[in-house]
């Protein structure tokens, strides 16, 4: 064989197993964003679920708190209809990649979590109310999914940042722009959050 042909194929093989580890490297990428972009959306799945109980409570606590025929219709509506416009949004695996349509969503939520905190703040006023048994279990219930909802906040919160940092960092950066991973939002607390609700008797 000549020289010059044994350098050709030589060179050649070099090209072949240096395309041959970039197309492994790629796919090895590639599905490593998908692992991590289906554990973003098993997360936001259990946040959707303490969202889905609390929204399956909520009927039968104002329903509870309606036997009281004193109690303030204002508050009881209010409940009523931040849980109707919760429920009217329509979630959809886009939402997490629409971070106006994640703000709205997060933002309906809290609506929703203020009106509930004005009900439960409300009955501190109604001592026969406070005793009964249904009430009872159905608030601490509620108390509990509140503590799960925030506790799935916190697991999705840290699932997306692995996700972002993952999608932002060489050489992930690269093949995430090209197969269309995107940048997700977390969830944030709302401005006003951390005063207590204002309710006057």
């Amino acid at each position: 064989m000549k020289k010059g042909t044994i350098i050709g194929l030589s060179i050649a093989g070099i090209i072949i197993l240096l395309l041959v580890i970039l197309i492994s490297w790629g796919i090895s990428t590639y599905n490593n964003l998908v692992t991590i972009n289906e554990e973003v959306n098993q997360s936001w799945s259990q946040v959707e679920n303490q969202y889905q109980r609390r929204a399956d409570l909520i009927p039968n606590l104002v329903n509870t708190v309606k036997g009281y025929a004193d109690f303030e219709r204002g508050v009881l509506t209010d409940v009523t209809e931040a849980r109707a416009k919760v429920s009217q949004f329509n979630i959809t695996p886009e939402v997490l990649n629409d971070p106006q349509a994640f703000q709205k969503f997060e933002q309906l939520q809290g609506n929703l979590s203020s009106a509930l905190s004005r009900l439960l703040v409300t009955v501190e006023n109604y001592p026969n109310l406070k005793a009964n048994e249904n009430f009872l279990q159905l608030q601490a219930q509620l108390e509990g999914t509140e503590n799960r909802i925030s506790v799935e906040r916190r697991k999705f919160n840290l699932t997306v940042q692995n996700y972002n940092t993952t999608i932002k960092r060489f050489p992930s950066a690269f093949f995430a722009g090209i197969f269309g991973f995107r940048e997700k939002s977390y969830f944030k607390s709302i401005p006003g959050s951390e005063a207590p609700p204002k309710v006057e008797f």
